[in-house]
């Protein structure tokens, strides 16, 4: 798609559908109601009236702290229709860490729900730019209520003047590790994904039905719940909290959706579910799609199994936007991130930016147009990040002879044991297998001789118990699967492993725990 230089995003994912005859289409499924479109931008229309009259102007950031709602949509499509910037931020983090990311934002708004307005208010004494705390629900003093702040509004809106390369919205990273740092998107970054991800992989129509674990706070989340749907005017079912294991089963099967997005995490604890298979009503499912970490081996062929569903596993990031890489339907390697995404290039190198052979691990670069503009106030960690036209991903990865990306690590993540580099992905993969392991988690340890080795975390299944029988048996399993210096030297039984909001196992704390450890040699 020839996206023309005069361009703003919400007219043309709410606009457009309305404009070309659309507006009595469902865009939204939420507590059993149908939205349309049409309702769609008249409130989205009303939300950018009421930012501009409290005093909003273009390229000022809006955070939006709401769970995935029609709110979220109307003050996401408004905030972009009038130029300024949404923010949506993680709503399960800490007010220190909203104190964070209001004062490095410079907000001039906040748009939060009841729940989330204490969290503010906590840190409200040291926020140095946001003058108005606007709250979904009942407001309390100091603060503006939503609905009373939109009641008046006409439900027209004239869109700013923007371009396709005018910032559009920010992503904070989800941290693994240190700070976040926020993303800086363009206007036209949306369409590129539509175009590469919805188009070539997803195949998403106008009677698809999207339902997404993911949140719409997570990049991820928000390119399938949001903008992939209403780029074909399709519709997507939201729920305002992540759905536990039963509960996506009965939305599956009451909503009917046709396009399903998680995360492996999810999927696992969804395997976990008793009878699921016979007990809920899939058939409307027509793929299922995975990102945010690698899908193990296993869970895809138990998912196989019991759903007669594929997995299709990919690769993204929220500074790419969605993903790059992601398996096909009929086509899938499992255990791999799939093929390149049309639209994209990837290299892999080592650490002094050579291209490596093919088949040996190396850092994973990838080009694409919907790469953000970069870091907002980092730059340092821009230019190690954005090299020109590409992007490091911070991953080590392989290609294979047939083109497929098989995943290898974090890297700052990989660990030399014996002096090899051993893949944390590969071993946790391998656990994985075994029938007694839910996931695992691995990291490098240092024993009494101070030599680094494997450690593993393990979540054990339901009727498995921690004994040293065990521990042996899961080890002498990874020794008959991998070479002989990958298998974990210790094993630590756990009942969660520590995660981002996203589902992304957070590695640092892994690294503490097995730090206040005491190991053998």
């Amino acid at each position: 798609m020839d996206i023309p230089r005069d361009f703003n995003a919400a007219t043309w994912f709410v606009d457009r559908h309305v404009g070309e005859g659309r507006a009595k289409r469902v865009a939204i499924r939420y507590d059993g109601q149908d939205i349309t479109y049409g309702d769609v931008l008249a409130g989205a229309n009303r939300c950018g009236n009421a930012l501009r009259r409290i005093g909003v102007r273009m390229e000022q950031r809006v955070l939006l702290l709401l769970p995935d709602c029609p709110e979220f949509v109307y003050a996401f499509w408004g905030a972009l229709k009038i130029g300024a910037v949404p923010i949506p931020t993680n709503t399960l983090l800490k007010p220190r860490d909203y104190e964070y990311i209001l004062n490095d934002s410079r907000a001039v708004v906040a748009v939060v729900a009841e729940e989330l307005a204490p969290a503010i208010e906590e840190v409200r004494p040291r926020l140095r730019f946001l003058p108005q705390l606007v709250v979904a629900g009942r407001a309390g003093p100091g603060q503006v209520g939503l609905a009373e702040l939109v009641a008046e509004e006409p439900a027209d809106l004239d869109a700013a003047a923007t371009t396709k390369d005018d910032i559009a919205f920010w992503l904070y990273t989800s941290g693994t590790t240190g700070t976040p740092k926020a993303a800086v998107h363009l206007q036209h970054d949306m369409v590129v994904c539509c175009e590469a991800f919805g188009r070539h992989v997803l195949e998403i129509g106008p009677d698809d039905r999207c339902f997404s674990v993911a949140r719409l706070f997570f990049a991820y989340g928000l390119g399938n719940a949001l903008y992939f749907p209403f780029h074909v005017g399709a519709s997507t079912v939201l729920f305002p909290r992540r759905p536990e294991p039963v509960k996506a089963f009965e939305i599956l099967s009451c909503e009917r959706p046709t396009l399903f997005f998680a995360v492996p995490t999810a999927f696992a604890a969804m395997l976990q579910v008793p009878n699921a298979e016979r007990t809920y009503d899939l058939r409307s499912v027509r793929l299922c799609l995975s990102a945010g970490e690698p899908l193990p081996k296993p869970i895809y062929e138990r998912w196989l199994e019991r759903f007669r569903l594929e997995i299709l596993d990919g690769i993204g990031s929220t500074e790419l936007c969605h993903t790059f890489i992601a398996n096909r339907r009929g086509h899938v390697r499992p255990g791999s991130s799939g093929t390149l995404v049309p639209g994209y290039d990837a290299r892999i190198v080592d650490d002094d930016g050579r291209d490596v052979p093919q088949g040996e691990v190396g850092n994973l670069l990838v080009q694409g147009d919907s790469a953000c503009a970069g870091y907002w106030n980092q730059h340092e960690r821009s230019k190690q990040t954005f090299v020109g036209e590409w992007v490091r991903t911070g991953d080590k990865y392989r290609r294979d002879p047939d083109g497929c990306f098989w995943y290898a690590g974090r890297s700052d993540d990989m660990i030399k044991a014996g002096g090899m580099w051993v893949s944390p992905a590969e071993v946790e993969s391998a656990l994985a297998e075994h029938p007694a392991v839910v996931e695992a988690g691995v990291v490098g340890a240092a024993g009494r001789d101070e030599l680094v080795k494997p450690l593993a975390f393990v979540v054990l299944a339901a009727g498995h118990a921690p004994s040293p029988a065990l521990e042996d048996e899961l080890k002498s399993f990874v020794k008959q699967r991998l070479a002989a210096y990958k298998y974990p030297r210790w094993i630590v039984f756990v009942q969660e492993l520590p995660k981002t909001a996203t589902g992304k196992i957070q590695r640092f704390k892994l690294r503490e725990m097995a730090a206040g450890r005491s190991q053998g040699s």
